[in-house]
């Protein structure tokens, strides 16, 4: 890594060989407070093809993320996911339809990318909506249930 780490945990993501396309696309999405940062190469005394990509700093919203090319010995799963916290409709539909583009729509929210990766794209208001009391929490959660890509409003309304 060519900087120093300046937080505590940085998520570490396993690629196949798509580190730096991955980041790149992450972060044309995401815009704003996100960068491609370093870059390091394998070298004769790593493991990968000399000269190739072997991690990709990168930052997506002022978090800082690492892809690393590491062979297609591991892939994805739901088991880890990346919640999105969306401003509104326009929010949620924006990085819907970007993040799922070549990917996979899932429900209640969530999605796999391109490359395999999940995404729950909900909007920052769900914590408030959900903790209003256990009626109006169920119809939330009951509306939530019968969404992919999540509608702000039905949700208020539920």
């Amino acid at each position: 890594m060519s900087a120093k780490i300046t937080q505590k945990i940085t998520p570490f993501l396993w690629f196949d060989t798509q580190a730096e396309e991955a980041a790149q696309h992450y972060v044309a999405i995401f815009g704003g407070d996100s960068r491609i940062g370093g870059i390091t190469h394998y070298t004769e005394s790593t493991p990968g093809e000399t000269g190739s990509v072997m991690t990709v700093e990168f930052q997506l919203a002022g978090q800082q993320f690492v892809a690393l090319n590491g062979g297609p010995q591991f892939k994805f799963t739901e088991a880890v996911s990346f919640a999105v916290a969306c401003d509104g409709q326009a929010e949620i539909d924006r990085f819907w339809a970007r993040l799922s583009e070549g990917g996979e729509e899932g429900p209640c929210g969530w999605l796999k990318d391109k490359y395999g990766l999940s995404w729950q794209i909900v909007p920052d208001e769900l914590p408030q909506l959900l903790g209003q009391g256990a009626e109006k929490s169920e119809r939330v959660a009951a509306a939530i249930m019968g969404m992919k890509k999540l509608d702000l409003q039905a949700l208020r309304d539920a």
